[in-house]
């Protein structure tokens, strides 16, 4: 039985040999090969070959926010829905797979029927029993791949699966930088309110001695009003400030899908900024194609071409083979006996003749996909270059708003000093003063916010270059191993 069920597998597997896919071409990108160096800016210079990928871990020093990002990465919603749409892709390449090998089914069955006959004298009940046993194992329609057909379904459904796994990395990488620019965003916050509260309560300590000295006649009522305004103006940013850290903090905690305790929140901006490393800029764009939405988009347009491929091949007849090798026998004792064996092999044989073009049709709307696929992968890269483009742009001028920011507060706390000894001293009216208060709150608030666009700049510029996939070695782009959903388990 073996030899004989054999016999009938192993023909299909060997007449499987023709593909009607057309060859796969990456498209060329349509980005210059190089970054745009602006004059003058400041990036350090390529990395050398081989160096290994740059991950979250190793750009985000501080160990409250690497808490944060775990968190995220362990239970943010949007990444377990495109965990589980890997699974689903992962499912159905099987199933595109499983068409390959024949499928077979055990069957076995008894019948026992019972025969009255009394008139003929059959014993005392008046009747005779009938017995029908048998067992057989046999595959059935299973269809010889002449012309690459489920070939072509099985790699459309290999390159959906390896793009889920690459759409996850994306997924996984858009979170971690959205987290970390929530936690500077949050860490900045902190700081601004900071500075409202200390101009609070200088302007209350300014506010007293100047009432102080209205009521000894030594100076104007002018003076007392000039000293409020910065005083409600500092109290009207505090409380805005106060809300904005806890929205802050919501945002926070719905990517971290999870609430986030005060030990994990960032004191301000001050302290956190200094703990990001530098993110390697100087690199050939090629490296974009590593990059994981570009990935995803390269193994969308290859499963577009795998699909041409399956489309052809509906033009050509199809063969379907079916097999049965078992045993049947009156009695269950003599149901394995030599005498009792049974088989029989068929083989369908089905030409597509008209169809009203449907045939021509599917086969014009796949290769329309593939277009539109290839469009989208090449627009996908220019997306990508110009993120990276901007990024480096605004990196390339950081150092130099930040000193400026810093001589500005540097020279308004100073002025702020001289103004108030000229004021007590009565050589400059408390208007100097009061401007010069205003612009050292103005200073300190842009100090801040310098630090936040530094610290966002650099999360942005780590996202754009693709996370844990910026290395020189990988401007090859994705693999071709299907193992390459392992590397989810890894955080990069």
């Amino acid at each position: 039985m073996i030899r004989r069920l054999t016999f009938l597998t192993l023909p299909p597997l060997a007449l499987a040999a023709c593909s009607l896919e057309p060859a796969y071409e990456r498209p060329s990108p349509a980005v210059p090969s190089a970054f745009p160096v602006v004059p003058g800016g400041d990036q350090p210079p390529l990395p050398a070959s081989g160096a290994r990928p740059v991950g979250y871990r190793e750009i985000f020093r501080d160990p409250r926010l690497i808490a944060v990002i775990d968190r995220a990465i362990a239970n943010n919603q949007n990444l377990q829905v495109s965990l589980a749409n890997v699974r689903e892709a992962r499912g159905q390449l099987r199933v595109a797979r499983a068409e390959f090998l024949p499928q077979i089914d055990a069957t076995a069955g008894a019948s026992i029927a019972r025969n009255r006959g009394a008139a003929q004298g059959l014993g005392a009940n008046g009747g005779s029993v009938s017995e029908q046993y048998n067992a057989s194992i046999g595959l059935s329609a299973f269809e010889i791949d002449l012309f690459g057909r489920i070939r072509s379904q099985s790699n459309a459904a290999l390159a959906e699966y390896l793009g889920t796994v690459a759409g996850v990395r994306a997924a996984r990488l858009t979170l971690v930088a959205e987290t970390a620019t929530a936690y500077y965003t949050l860490a900045s916050d902190r700081s601004l309110l900071a500075i409202a509260e200390e101009t609070v309560k200088s302007a209350e300590r300014t506010v007293a001695l100047t009432r102080a000295r209205l009521t000894g006649g030594i100076i104007a009522r002018t003076d007392l009003r000039q000293a409020e305004t910065v005083l409600r103006q500092a109290e009207a940013d505090r409380a805005d400030l106060t809300a904005l850290v806890q929205q802050d903090r919501n945002a926070l905690q719905l990517l971290v899908g999870a609430p986030v305790t005060d030990a994990e929140l960032p004191a301000a901006i001050e302290s956190a900024e200094p703990l990001i490393a530098d993110v390697p800029a100087n690199l050939d764009s090629r490296v974009l194609l590593a990059r994981p939405d570009v990935v995803q988009a390269e193994y969308t347009l290859r499963a577009a071409n795998a699909r041409i491929g399956a489309a052809r091949a509906a033009f050509f007849p199809t063969i379907s083979l079916t097999g049965l090798v078992g045993f049947a026998s009156n009695a269950l004792t003599s149901l394995f006996t030599g005498n009792t064996l049974i088989w029989n092999a068929g083989a369908d044989v089905n030409a597509p003749i008209f169809q009203g073009g449907a045939l021509t049709g599917n086969l014009e709307s796949v290769r329309a996909r593939r277009d539109a696929a290839t469009a989208t992968y090449r627009q996908t890269i220019q997306t990508a270059f110009r993120e990276v483009a901007d990024a480096l742009a605004r990196r390339a001028v950081i150092a130099d708003q930040f000193r400026a920011q810093q001589g500005l507060y540097e020279a308004a706390a100073d002025t702020l000093r001289l103004s108030e000894a000229r004021y007590r001293e009565g050589i400059d009216p408390f208007l100097n003063t009061l401007d010069a208060q205003r612009t050292l709150y103005s200073a300190r608030r842009a100090l801040a916010s310098a630090r936040l666009v530094r610290a966002t700049n650099l999360v942005e510029l780590y996202r754009s270059l693709g996370g844990g996939e910026l290395v020189p070695d990988a401007v090859e782009g994705p693999p071709e191993n299907p193992r390459a959903g392992e590397a989810l388990k890894t955080n990069r």
